[in-house]
C-alpha cells in the first residue's frame, strides 16, 4: 500500500488477524477477509474509497433531501445509497440515511470483482457497525448484534443475504423514536442501513409522559433531518408501553419483509427484545453466550 494517498485517508493492518483499517473523515472501516490472496484485496478496497468522500460531497445537496425516485444522483455510491431508499416507500427519507452501508457495499464490491476474490470464501466490511459481506459456500460470518443483551447473527453460505445495520437513539444515530437500537439483516448493508433507521423510528409510544425530542438541527446543524424532532431522552417505560412500542416497529418491519429486502429485525428497549422473521436457515440469530461460544470455536 504504497501509493499516494488522499489527503487525510489512512490506512493500516491491525490486530493478530491483521485486519484492514481504512479512516477517512467521518468512514470508519474494519476489513476482514481469508484465503492467502487476502491483502491483494485489501488493496483493491483502499483503491475503492479513494475518490468515495469527494465524489459524496459533489452530489450532497441532493442526498440530503427527501428522497425522489424520479431524480437520482449519479456517483457509485450516491446511486446504491438512493437505491436503498426505495424500502421506504412513501415514508419520508433521505438518501443519507443509507451512507455509511452504501459505503461498505461499494468497498465489497470492488473486492469481490477483484480476479483474486476467487481465492478467498467470505469477507466482511465494516463500517461504524454497518457491515457488507459475502460468505461463500460453506463459510460462515459471524456479527455481534448492538444492544445491552448481545448475541448476533450467525449467517451461512451461500445466502443473498448481504448486510447488516443498526439505528436507535444515541451514538451517531438521530431517530424520531425510542429504540435503543434496532438491527436489520438485508441483501446489502445500505437497505439494512435504511429500513433499521425507519424501523427505530417507528419504534414508539405516543402520549409517554418525559420523552424528549429537540429539532434534529439543533443537535447537528448539517442533519439531513432539518427542523424533525429527534429523541433526546426516554423515561423508564411499563411494560404495556414498551410492548406497544415494540410492536408499532415490528408492524413495519414485516410490512419491509414482504418486499424481500429485508430478511428481519432484532428490536431492543429497555431490556426487551423483539425478534421479526430471521427464520432463514442460512441466517441464525443466536444468544451472547452461544455466539460467544461459536466465535471462540472459530478462532482455535
Amino acid at each position: 500500500m504504497n501509493a499516494p494517498l488522499p489527503t487525510g485517508l489512512q490506512a493500516s493492518l491491525f490486530g493478530a488477524r491483521q485486519r484492514l483499517h481504512i479512516q477517512h473523515g467521518p468512514t470508519d472501516l474494519v476489513i476482514d477477509a481469508d484465503g492467502p490472496d487476502r491483502l491483494i484485496l485489501f488493496e483493491a478496497a483502499l483503491d475503492a474509497m479513494r475518490d468515495v468522500l469527494s465524489g459524496l460531497a459533489d452530489e450532497l445537496p441532493l442526498l440530503r433531501a427527501p428522497w425522489d425516485a424520479q431524480d437520482p444522483p449519479s456517483g457509485p455510491v450516491a446511486m446504491r445509497m438512493h437505491a436503498a431508499c426505495s424500502v421506504a416507500g412513501d415514508r419520508f427519507v433521505t438518501p443519507m440515511a443509507a451512507v455509511a452501508g452504501a459505503i461498505a457495499d461499494h468497498v465489497l464490491a470492488a473486492m469481490l470483482a477483484h480476479p483474486h476474490a476467487a481465492a478467498t470464501s467470505k469477507i466482511s466490511v465494516n463500517n461504524g457497525g454497518d457491515i457488507a459481506f459475502w460468505t461463500g459456500d460453506g463459510a460462515v460470518t459471524r456479527a455481534a448484534i448492538a444492544g445491552p443483551e448481545g448475541g448476533g447473527l450467525v449467517v451461512h453460505g451461500p445466502t443473498e443475504w448481504r448486510g447488516m445495520a443498526t439505528s436507535g437513539k444515541g451514538g451517531r444515530s438521530l431517530s424520531p423514536g425510542i429504540a435503543d437500537s434496532v438491527t436489520v439483516l438485508g441483501k446489502c448493508a445500505a437497505t439494512a442501513d435504511v429500513a433499521a433507521t425507519l424501523i427505530a423510528g417507528s419504534v414508539d409510544c405516543p402520549g409517554a409522559a418525559g420523552v424528549e425530542r429537540v429539532p434534529a438541527r439543533d443537535l447537528d446543524p448539517d442533519s439531513d433531518l432539518g427542523d424533525r424532532l429527534v429523541t433526546v431522552a426516554v423515561p423508564q417505560l411499563g411494560p404495556a408501553q414498551i410492548d406497544g412500542a415494540l410492536a408499532a416497529g415490528g408492524d413495519l418491519a414485516r410490512h419491509m419483509m414482504k418486499g424481500g429486502q429485508i430478511a428481519g429485525a432484532v428490536l431492543e428497549l429497555q431490556g426487551r427484545i423483539a425478534v421479526i422473521g430471521l427464520d432463514d436457515p442460512a441466517a441464525a440469530l443466536v444468544n451472547a453466550q452461544e455466539f460467544t461460544d461459536r466465535t471462540m470455536n472459530e478462532e482455535d
